[in-house]
């Protein structure tokens, strides 16, 4: 099971996350928002989550059929000024190298079933504990 720890102490905004791989990584809010803007904003780590776990489904499922997959490049964005919910995530994906009209409605199919890509498209329970140290 994966999991992230994040830590948030006197510096306003400024959290350290440290992920079940023994990773870590600084993030924190923008500047406008009262922040330093020191690291991503919770919103570019949920966009770079979707983005990365896309690129690496492509990837692999290129590699598994033998297919001409040179380069993927996955732009994801947030779109908070979208009336009410859910949420609109905008995903685009530039892919370099050849491929059938077939192939690159495959690879749109598995880009759809990366597992971030199910996590955010399906409704998702969250269980929260509140412990006090």
């Amino acid at each position: 099971m994966s999991h992230a720890s994040v830590s948030i102490g006197s510096a306003p905004y400024k959290m350290e996350v440290s992920g079940s791989s023994g990773h870590t990584l600084v993030a924190d809010e923008p500047i406008e928002l009262g922040g330093g803007n020191l690291g991503f904003s919770p919103d570019e780590l949920l966009c770079s989550a979707l983005g990365a776990c896309t690129a690496a489904t492509l990837k692999m499922y290129a590699a598994h059929k033998n297919w001409p997959l040179e380069q993927a490049d996955i732009m994801v964005e947030i779109d908070r000024k979208s009336a009410g919910l859910p949420l609109l995530m905008r995903r685009v994906i530039k892919l370099k190298g050849s491929f059938t009209a077939e192939q690159t409605d495959r690879l749109l199919g598995i880009a759809n079933k990366c597992p971030i890509h199910k996590l955010l498209a399906n409704q998702t329970t969250i269980e929260t504990v509140i412990e006090i140290l």
